[in-house]
């Protein structure tokens, strides 16, 4: 469904800033979303001469487009949360819990571990935040690590760690958006120029392994640490449960997802690996979803862990679970829609960086806050670097501008990340408060200040990376500033929960 754009100019930044507002007021993320949908919807229909009819029937229209575009995420997010009960009725998690229990003693080697398992699972971030809630919530839990802690954890190794991997369906995004300029090759040199994306795995890092909360983290660890034990699985599943239950569906599952993107995009076609798993992700990772849902089915259902009724029950059961943060993406996927597609929130942003006449060594640091604001307002890192990238190779095409182009792309990607790191109506979010059962809101109000810090250092970062021209001397800087902004937090703040064992 094509939809014309109209600048709307400085009303274009209506919309998010009502949604995101209203979020953040009332704790209620449905109606906040359609709101800003709808008052977006309002003014493209004012604007071209449009009524209030014709404003609700394009809203609606906006919402059709994007469950027919994001149809197979629909689908992959539907069977991979039918796996995660499978999982769960199987015993499977319970049983994984007493063996990790008795491996993972303490908050810091559980918050290692997931740390852990996040950077390895690189390949898609929805697809991580998911799977490393799946399996880490069980032993979080036992350990009284908030749902809010492990959810910020998924989150900080998901997208900061999709978009610095060079094999992930964020690498071939952004090499196709640079293809005329170098392609892969200029991809790989943002990396150590992605200060936000190394910052952010430095302070997931340096929190497990010191204990250090502050902030609205530090009163839900508190909250959590009160809790008393949960014990919530059937007597049944305790006995009968064993860990392969658990982790062969969840193996499976990894390995068809990658396999299935290598063979939908063409890899055993002759395409390049990393080409093939960036054509077209989601529908191989509903390949692997549905392999992860056999797996279960062959290793149940035979042991009698569960009848064949108890099995369909099961996955309805998995399915309907996730329509509350699927309502959610919707509704984020359209607000964002509304704002690229139709009243120009973007360019009205992006516009704002070809009118300043200011040092050309601040250019890095100017697009990082451009970038960041954009990502935050839509929800959208791709979609905000595909807008901005374009914006940059044009600024820095003359040839005294040119020294300039891989600090600038670089901070173009880390305002991303950082913006839909944050943001509430972002799916990498949503996906990680869903993936901890973490309450959306909740999760975005603790995970704020955590993010927020390392932006602020990496603006420091950029500054210093405009002028010099160099992540050598950006990146220590910046790694040392945190470092000691934490130290300062933990030795002189009384910020610090308890000291991690």
């Amino acid at each position: 469904m094509e939809f014309t754009m109209i600048e709307t100019g400085w009303l274009s930044l209506l919309p998010p800033i009502i949604a995101i507002a209203l979020a953040l007021i009332t704790k209620e993320v449905y109606s906040s979303l359609f709101i800003g949908l709808f008052s977006g919807m309002l003014i493209y229909s004012f604007a071209g001469g449009g009524t209030l009819l014709s404003a609700a029937a394009n809203t609606f229209d906006m919402m059709y487009a994007k469950i027919a575009d994001n149809a197979y995420m629909i689908i992959f997010l539907a069977l991979l949360w039918a796996v995660v009960v499978l999982v769960s009725k199987s015993g499977g998690s319970e049983a994984y819990g007493r063996w990790a229990q008795k491996r993972l003693k303490s908050k810091r080697s559980a918050s290692f571990a997931t740390a852990l398992l996040g950077v390895l699972i690189f390949i898609d971030d929805g697809f991580n935040c998911l799977t490393v809630g799946t399996v880490m919530r069980p032993i979080t839990d036992r350990l009284r690590i908030s749902r809010e802690k492990l959810a910020y954890i998924i989150d900080a190794t998901a997208a900061p760690v999709c978009i610095i991997a060079p094999v992930s369906s964020w690498a071939v995004a952004v090499a196709s958006e640079v293809s005329e300029t170098g392609g892969f090759n200029i991809f790989l040199s943002t990396i150590p120029y992605n200060l936000y994306a190394l910052l952010t795995i430095v302070m997931v890092l340096f929190i497990s392994a010191t204990g250090l909360d502050f902030g609205p983290m530090r009163r839900a660890e508190l909250a959590a640490a009160a809790k008393e034990e949960d014990e919530q699985t059937t007597a049944d599943a305790v006995k009968k449960g064993h860990v392969i239950d658990l982790v062969l569906p969840i193996l499976v599952l990894i390995v068809c997802a990658i396999l299935g993107m290598a063979y939908v995009g063409g890899f055993f076609r002759g395409v390049s690996f990393s080409e093939a798993i960036g054509e077209n992700p989601t529908a191989g990772l509903t390949l692997g979803a549905f392999a992860g849902l056999v797996t279960a089915f062959v290793l149940y259902i035979p042991r009698r862990l569960m009848t064949p009724k108890e099995f369909i029950t099961n996955i309805v059961s998995g399915i309907s679970n996730i329509v509350p943060p699927m309502l959610i993406l919707i509704l984020s996927w359209s607000l964002g829609g509304v704002c690229r597609q139709m009243i120009g929130t973007g360019v009205y942003i992006s516009g704002f960086v070809t009118r300043t006449n200011l040092p050309l060594g601040l250019l890095p640091f100017l697009i990082f806050v451009v970038a960041a604001l954009m990502s935050f307002s839509m929800g959208t890192s791709w979609g905000t670097f595909g807008m901005l990238i374009p914006i940059v190779t044009m600024i820095c095409a003359p040839a005294n501008v040119q020294a300039l182009l891989i600090p600038t792309l670089g901070a173009t990607l880390a305002g991303s990340v950082y913006g839909d790191h944050c943001s509430p109506i972002s799916d990498t979010t949503i996906l990680a408060s869903t993936g901890a059962s973490c309450e959306h809101i909740r999760h975005v109000e603790t995970q704020l200040p955590y993010a927020t810090l390392v932006a602020a250092v990496c603006a420091v970062g950029y500054l210093i990376a405009g002028f010099t021209l160099t992540p050598w001397i950006a990146l220590p800087v910046s790694v040392g500033l945190l470092v000691a902004t934490l130290y300062i937090l933990s030795r002189y703040g009384s910020l610090q929960v308890k000291k991690a064992k």
